[in-house]
């Protein structure tokens, strides 16, 4: 008989930096008097139609894409990344689906959280861009259905994918944010775009920050590990102005939050479904872009609003202090059975992160997996054990 006791604590030692430690969902924090108002997490079990809109249509979205967005799970939903993170999946895929030759996900909050003015941002995994695929995070004026696009203003916080990126070979690092707005067509727009010193599509998730007030409209990337750094967009926005270019009659007001995935059109300058080479036979002929957060702050000043249906998911506990609280549990493996006292669920993933086992239950049989070495979930704590 062999048996194998690993402690929950350990598990930082053993196994600190490989791919089935779950990122902490901190974000970049209460920083510089803003204190956190709303977040989704996106640890529940399905999307919350109270906060979120998911969008069903294929017209294009004014910008000749070549998806079609649908409500089903195979393009939008919650659910893990592999990796220990309960994130929003959105997945873009080819498939003929309505007249056109792929489906994706789009969503917003919509008339269901929205605010004007704060720190907005995002915890956001994006897929491998080369060449098609065009992500991004963003904002538009919750008045958009009485006043049409561009009057409602637009803040675009980061988009990938861009047609420079494909043309220099440097989509896993060239982003840009962008406004626009103006009372028709042509509108106003400023972008800026940014050629980052290291991949953003490296299967690791970076925060995107959006610093939104009375005098501007600022963009960061990792602003948690980076925090003195310099914008990769701003623009001044101070007060109003009788002249309808002025961009300080379209960014003083309710902003809602949007998070899609989009295939093709002018950002990338792809308009036919045989230039889409970033899905292919490689990965399934699918891509898919994970969001492990959003979160707004605000610092309570009159010009700021702030209105949810749904009330903020709480904040997650420290992680120093979950590990303290977990460090009496153990898991132990006797005759290739886990024993997981106390927890509610066990899940065994193998050394490539694929879940080959599971069972609501502190008890699981794994006779019938092959001899080698596993990683055990249970509690939220991951432990690696040997059969």
């Amino acid at each position: 008989m062999k048996t194998l006791h690993i402690a929950f604590a350990t598990m930082a030692l053993t196994i600190a930096g490989t791919a089935y430690a779950a990122d902490p969902q901190v974000g970049t924090g209460e920083t510089n008097g803003y204190k956190l108002v709303w977040q989704d997490l996106f640890d529940a079990d399905e999307i919350d139609p109270m906060r979120w809109d998911i969008e069903v249509n294929g017209n294009g979205g004014g910008n000749n894409e070549l998806q079609y967005y649908t409500d089903r799970e195979e393009n939008i939903r919650l659910g893990d990344d592999g990796k220990g993170n309960h994130c929003l999946i959105i997945t873009a895929r080819r498939e003929d689906y309505r007249g056109k030759a792929f489906t994706s996900g789009r969503m917003t909050s919509r008339a269901r959280t929205v605010f004007t003015h704060g720190k907005v941002e995002a915890a956001i995994k994006f897929p491998t861009l080369a060449n098609g695929l065009w992500p991004a995070f963003w904002m538009m004026g919750n008045d958009i259905d009485q006043v049409g696009w561009p009057k409602c203003g637009e803040i675009d916080i980061v988009e990938m994918g861009h047609q420079n990126g494909i043309k220099n070979g440097t989509q896993d690092r060239f982003f840009n944010g962008a406004c626009h707005w103006g009372q028709a067509w042509p509108q106003h727009t400023y972008a800026k775009d940014k050629t980052a010193s290291y991949s953003v599509t490296d299967g690791e998730f970076h925060i995107f920050t959006c610093i939104w007030d009375e005098q501007s409209i600022a963009m960061y990337l990792d602003l948690d590990k980076y925090p003195d750094q310099q914008p990769y967009y701003k623009m001044d926005i101070p007060g109003t102005k009788p002249e309808d270019s002025w961009p300080g009659n379209y960014f003083h007001k309710d902003n809602f939050i949007l998070f899609n995935l989009a295939i093709g059109g002018n950002f990338p300058g792809i308009w036919d479904a045989s230039g889409i080479t970033a899905l292919n036979e490689a990965n399934g002929q699918e891509a898919k872009m994970y969001v492990n957060y959003v979160k707004i702050y605000q610092k309570g000043t009159s010009d700021e609003t702030f209105f949810a249906m749904t009330e903020s998911d709480p904040q997650p506990a420290d992680p120093n202090a979950v590990q303290t609280a977990q460090a009496e549990p153990r898991v132990y493996v006797e005759c290739k059975t886990v024993f997981a006292p106390g927890a509610d669920k066990i899940e065994v993933f193998n050394m490539g992160g694929e879940l080959v086992a599971s069972a609501p239950a502190a008890r699981l049989d794994l006779c019938h997996l092959p001899c080698g070495c596993y990683v055990v979930k249970a509690s939220d704590s991951y432990v690696k054990i040997c059969l």
